[in-house]
């Protein structure tokens, strides 16, 4: 009987655990226009809403290296080990809600002498116990441990939050090295050509130097031509080894030896537009800002532990058991025990201390709130940067395509005053260089188109999972 009132007592206190001292949460007022900058206006296109990485990279060359990095990268791989570590931590904060139920066992032996016995006759004594209980649980009375499983919870999915970031960034890394990488190529083979033209070239001259018809100058000339063509083929080497060590860093892992990487931008599909939406969605969209509004809640949430450090705290040690002084008659009738005892502690003088750590959690609460602010307005200029760049991309690629038609021209023209007679093989040389930085202009300029898109897609939160 006296059990079963005790077990009715302790379930009672139980049921007394709900209520916390966290203050209400008000979602911060947007820290940016309402409407994206006029500039950018231009840049508005109509595109499906669903962004994954999976339908938005149309390219299977694409697909597999994103998904080859996704598996082995090693700052993915932290990310989502940092997950089961803060999804660990808010499981032990939330165990604290609850008393940790243990059994014990234990035997005493004490030898006493005659002057210590009420028989003055020495000997020795035995008992013999087994229980069942807890020890200083804690009556959440006002929320204190509440409030702290809500931080961890909190901290956990902020956690979550941050890998899908980390992925975020990761697919957008790997497809601009890519991208980068066929760039380079594209432009090393313009080199090599543009060093095979001119090593003809110089060849002609040669050989016309030998009859007299050309001049030492013009011989000269070409073969700064030639080298100026040699240096730049070697330095897209490097590049071109560069950047398969920056995307083979990225995946984590060597480049799959039979993936076809293209060897032009041209022979790679052109991304999809994104339609940026409101600036209100980002909230909704963007994993560091959803992650970055969690620790706000979390460290509103330690506010509410703050406050109920100035109330009291009552603990409790409960168990029961048997008792006997003989082994065999440890389960035997009236060798029941019991203990129940609540521990009541009411701060009284704390030096401060109490009063320190809610100003320290309120800090860090305005903290949280500017760098929740500071998260959406970062986002606000990533999105606008990218609109005014593709408001004008189109205009950018027009001009630089009729350069190169230009330069082209030039080029053809002055070859062939070169060969009436008309013109120094100076003027060739210039034509040749200006046609070639020409093309490399072009071939940066579809790089740049493509990269920018990618940015908009990694700055609208991309396509997680």
């Amino acid at each position: 009987m006296r059990v079963t009132i005790l077990i009715a007592t302790i379930m009672a206190l139980l049921m007394l655990n709900g209520c916390t001292m966290i203050p209400r949460y008000e979602r911060p007022l947007l820290p940016v226009p309402e409407a994206w900058p006029a500039s950018a206006e231009a840049a508005m296109v109509s595109a499906p809403e669903n962004i994954s990485w999976e339908t938005f990279f149309p390219d299977e060359t694409m697909r597999v290296l994103i998904r080859t990095a996704l598996d082995n990268n090693r700052d993915m791989r932290i990310a989502l080990l940092n997950i089961e570590r803060a999804r660990a931590l808010y499981y032990i904060q939330q165990a604290d809600l609850l008393p940790t139920i243990n059994a014990g066992a234990d035997m005493t032996v004490q030898h006493q002498p005659s002057e210590y016995t009420a028989t003055r006759v020495q000997g020795i004594t035995r008992q013999y116990s087994v229980t069942v209980g807890f020890t200083s649980y804690e009556l959440d009375l006002f929320g204190r441990v509440r409030s702290l499983r809500e931080s961890a919870l909190q901290s956990y999915l902020a956690t979550e939050e941050g890998a899908k970031s980390t992925q975020v960034s990761l697919v957008s890394e790997v497809v601009g090295a890519y991208l980068q990488l066929v760039t380079d190529r594209e432009t090393l083979v313009l080199a090599r050509d543009t060093y095979e033209n001119r090593k003809e070239v110089l060849k002609l001259l040669e050989s016309q130097f030998e009859f007299g018809v050309a001049s030492q100058l013009e011989v000269n000339q070409a073969k700064t031509g030639v080298e100026e063509a040699r240096v730049m083929a070697a330095q897209y080497e490097t590049r071109v080894a560069q950047d398969t060590n920056a995307l083979t860093l990225l995946l984590g892992t060597a480049i799959p030896a039979d993936l076809p990487l293209a060897s032009r931008l041209a022979d790679v599909p052109r991304l999809p537009d994104l339609s940026p939406g409101l600036p209100s969605e980002l909230i909704l969209r963007r994993p560091d800002i959803i992650g970055s509004e969690h620790q706000l809640l979390a460290a509103n949430a330690n506010i509410g532990a703050a406050r109920a450090n100035f109330f009291p705290r009552i603990g409790i040690s409960s168990s029961i058991g048997t008792i006997t002084p003989e082994f065999n008659d440890l389960f035997s009738g009236g060798s029941g025990t019991w203990l129940f005892s609540p521990v009541v502690t009411l701060p009284l003088f704390d030096t401060g201390r109490n009063l320190s750590n809610l100003w320290v959690s309120e800090a860090d609460r305005d903290i949280a709130v500017a760098t929740y602010e500071k998260t959406i307005q970062a986002a606000f200029r990533e999105v606008a940067d990218a609109l005014a760049q593709r408001a004008n991309i189109g205009e950018q690629l027009a001009g630089q395509t009729a350069l190169v038609e230009a330069a082209q021209t030039t080029y053809d023209l002055s070859l062939a005053r070169y060969d009436a007679g008309i013109d120094t093989f100076l003027t060739v040389l210039d034509a040749q260089r200006t046609l070639m930085s020409a093309q490399q202009g072009l071939i940066n300029a579809y790089l740049l188109r493509e990269v920018n898109v990618l940015n908009l897609y990694k700055a609208l939160g991309g396509g997680w999972q």
